[in-house]
């Protein structure tokens, strides 16, 4: 618990660090709280310094952050429910006179840990500890398995599904029979091809042990692929300035990294650099981002946040709905809000930046995703397709004779049983600008044959209507 004198006086004024524009793309800038301005650069690129100063009881934070007296308080009596560590990099990340800050939120305690509006919280969601055959081992599909392989992590993250795992304090440093138990349990099932080596934080692991892992699976013929499941890029990338630690991954031959940035102020040099010496080791690096309630449920923020993982090469891969477990329902939001993201970004950023959105269900379901809807109608003969502008296509996808007899009708009807290919809705930018260049064209071929262009007056600028075929229009 934390210490007296912390329930008689607020924290002190905290000077306000220097933070890039909000308009600045990513990676930013670096930043420093100016509690750590006079750390020497060399300390602090330094994991171990890093972690050996993270901020880990209510003490620190009253130190560094405005807190009301409720606030410590309500914090104070969460300390002993779950771990708090953050490392001084990424706490820096945090603007502090925003107290809705999204940095603060996933690393900062709140009392709203302690509510549960629906009462559905749940120690372990996804039911991974009964699909557990070995301990520290979950099979749930047929062809894959995930070790936990520490209940350490570089930052103890507050939406985390794991924090039944994660309370365990201290952890194995050295080889554990139930380390073998996995390894064992692993060779003896070859349809297993695919393992997540997780935790906790595999990359916190000390190295020997971590070597462990990765030559034993690298060694089991049928094991095509290993994932790491960490954060440490986002939240430790000074773990992977350590070349011996690259030279370990790019070894095992069969790793991917699956990362974890959930907001683009995290995508900093110091993260573009981590994840640059994984692609350059051959390490393909994919993120994982959770929707979160305050923190990237908005449209300009997630396509700011996968451009910006597109621009250092790591790919968008899942958009997670937050899970429901213990201390995060305050994070969670609509599954209509991860779908309206999802419709604001299909079409609007490039197709690699597309993550599929799922839920984890209960039950251990696994994951199931999630997306608009963009199949509307169909019949015997084709589909209807909507497309990210709002188009309706009539789609045949065999080639076959027709067997609905054409029909006078209307709308998405039309489309399946009348003579219309496609629907497009008032005022499509695509179309204008189709009209504007069939026009342009049209002036140049009446200059060169010194003919008069029955299109070189402008066309009115009337809204489009539904028309037969965007080619007539």
């Amino acid at each position: 618990m934390f210490e007296l004198d912390a329930r008689r006086s607020l924290a002190p004024a905290v000077p306000t660090p220097a933070l890039a524009s909000e308009e600045e793309e990513p990676p930013s800038r670096p930043r420093r709280h100016p509690t750590w301005h006079d750390v020497p650069e060399e300390q602090w690129q330094d994991w171990r310094w890093q972690m050996q100063h993270a901020i880990r009881s209510v003490r620190q934070l009253r130190r560094l952050l405005r807190l009301s007296r409720e606030e410590l308080e309500a914090i104070g009596r969460l300390e002993g429910d779950y771990k708090m560590a953050i490392p001084p990099y990424y706490f820096s990340l945090i603007d502090p006179d925003d107290p809705q800050d999204p940095i603060r939120l996933q690393s900062v305690p709140s009392a709203q840990e302690a509510e549960s509006a629906s009462g559905y919280a749940l120690t372990d969601p996804l039911e991974e500890d009964k699909d557990s055959p070995v301990p520290g081992l979950t099979h749930r599909y047929p062809d894959r398995v995930l070790l936990l392989t520490t209940p350490n992590c570089s930052m103890y993250c507050r939406f985390c599904t794991r924090k039944r795992a994660t309370l365990t304090r201290g952890g194995w440093e050295a080889i554990h029979p139930n380390d073998e138990r996995m390894i064992d349990y692993i060779r003896r099932h070859p349809q297993v091809r695919d393992v997540i080596v997780s935790g906790g934080d595999p990359l916190t692991l000390p190295l020997p042990k971590l070597r462990y892992y990765l030559e034993q699976l690298r060694e089991i013929p049928h094991v095509d692929v290993v994932r790491i499941g960490t954060r440490v890029p986002v939240t430790l990338p000074q773990r992977l300035f350590d070349p011996e630690l690259i030279e370990l991954l790019e070894s095992a031959e069969k790793v991917y990294v699956h990362t974890h940035f959930n907001h683009p102020r995290e995508i900093t040099p110091e993260a573009s650099r981590a994840c640059r010496a994984l692609i350059k080791a051959g390490i393909p690096v994919n993120n994982h981002t959770v929707l979160l309630r305050g923190v990237n449920d908005d449209l300009a923020i997630m396509r700011e946040l996968i451009r910006g993982l597109l621009r250092i090469k790591v790919r968008p891969y899942y958009l997670f709905h937050c899970d429901p477990v213990v201390g995060a329902g305050h994070f969670r939001t609509s599954i209509w809000k991860g779908l309206e993201i999802i419709e604001g970004l299909r079409g609007h950023v490039s197709g690699i930046g597309i993550p599929t959105y799922v839920v984890d269900s209960p039950h251990g379901g696994g994951k199931i995703p999630l997306m608009p809807n963009y199949l509307v109608s169909m019949s015997d003969d084709a589909v209807v397709l909507r497309n990210y502008e709002g188009l309706l296509i009539r789609y045949q996808a065999e080639d076959k004779p027709a067997t609905i007899r054409p029909t006078a009708t209307q709308g998405v009807s039309a489309l399946l049983q009348g003579d219309q290919s496609v629907l497009v809705p008032e005022g499509n930018e695509r179309m204008a600008r189709r009209r504007a260049s069939t026009s342009r064209k049209s002036r140049r071929k009446g200059a060169a044959t010194g003919t008069r262009s029955t299109s070189s007056k402008a066309a009115p600028r009337i809204p489009l209507p539904l028309v037969p075929d965007p080619a007539h229009s």
